[in-house]
């Protein structure tokens, strides 16, 4: 027997504008969705936990997405730390870590990993 994932559908990647994101509930969990657009155009979808550890509120969804040193990161919309959308580590303090999710696209629906 083998061990598949299980995909959660979450939203249409219409509904997320790029490098803005939004909240879904997954898991009874806040979770923000970002599609960022890379320079050749290029579509990537990150999932990360909403809440901000410094601001201890469910914020991150209304952050902007970037580009600090080669790294996409989420700008807390609050306090301005930037968080690594790929590992969910704060950049100002590395100590600090947010939980990020296994994000994926099946057609035009956005799937998180149940």
């Amino acid at each position: 027997m083998t061990n598949q994932t299980q995909w959660a559908n979450i939203c249409e990647t219409s509904e997320i504008l790029p490098n803005i994101g939004v909240c879904a509930l997954f898991k009874n969990q806040q979770v923000a969705i970002f599609k960022v657009i890379d320079q050749e155009g290029a579509e990537q979808l990150f999932a990360i936990n909403n809440y901000c550890p410094f601001s201890r509120s469910n914020t991150i969804s209304r952050g902007i997405a970037g580009n600090i040193n080669n790294k996409i990161v989420i700008a807390s919309p609050l306090y301005k730390q930037h968080f690594d959308l790929e590992t969910g580590i704060c950049i100002e303090d590395q100590n600090v870590k947010i939980s990020t999710y296994p994000v994926r696209l099946k057609g035009s629906t956005v799937q998180l990993a149940a």
